[in-house]
């Protein structure tokens, strides 16, 4: 009983044996699919991307040309990871010493963009909605619709789900000049309201 293919592959692109593939998603030229990964529905993995084994994607989901997903990343829905930004899996990487039971884990929240050439240091968790900007280097958790930019990434603002930075009022109030969904500031957390 063969299986029905219910994604777009291009005919350069390597797909592994134990991989669940969602309806609608495209893999594009020169990417490999390792073993046991899990992409969610309508994702679009481009040009020169590896997808480690036990990798976990959610649905829509758009990885840009010259992305390594290493073991250890999860990303929820509609995470959006801008071309040649890069996620690490070892703190201490020694090519002599192997540590592949030491893979710290990375979780990228639903909603979340990460720049071009952005790096993201394995163990540090990317809140939903957050925007990290092209270059900036990540070395600790990022809340929930936080800015960052830089590097090391320091926090300059508030985004909305629709990408725009949030000026919030004395009150704490801010409206997404886009979507005109309000959001609250509460000492260091935002929430849509």
């Amino acid at each position: 009983m063969s299986e029905t293919k219910n994604y777009f592959a291009h005919p350069s692109a390597i797909i592994d044996e134990g991989c669940s593939i969602g309806a609608g998603s495209k893999i594009w030229h020169f990417s490999h699919i390792m073993p046991d990964c899990s992409i969610g529905e309508n994702c679009n993995i481009g040009q020169n991307v590896v997808i480690s084994p036990g990798v976990s994607l959610g649905r829509n989901v758009k990885i840009q040309n010259n992305v390594s997903i290493y073991t250890g990343v999860t990303c929820e829905d509609d995470v959006f990871l801008g071309p040649s930004m890069v996620f690490t899996n070892v703190i201490n990487p020694r090519s002599a010493v192997n540590r592949k039971n030491e893979y710290a884990k990375t979780h990228v929240g639903k909603g979340a963009s990460i720049g071009a050439n952005a790096t993201i240091v394995c163990g540090h968790n990317i809140g939903a909605y957050a925007f990290i900007g092209a270059g900036a280097v990540v070395t600790k958790h990022v809340p929930d619709y936080a800015l960052l930019v830089g590097n090391p990434a320091r926090q300059t603002g508030w985004m909305s789900e629709y990408g725009h930075k949030l000026n919030f009022d004395s009150n704490g109030l801010a409206v997404c000049p886009e979507s005109g969904q309000h959001y609250q500031l509460n000492g260091n957390k935002v929430s849509r309201i």
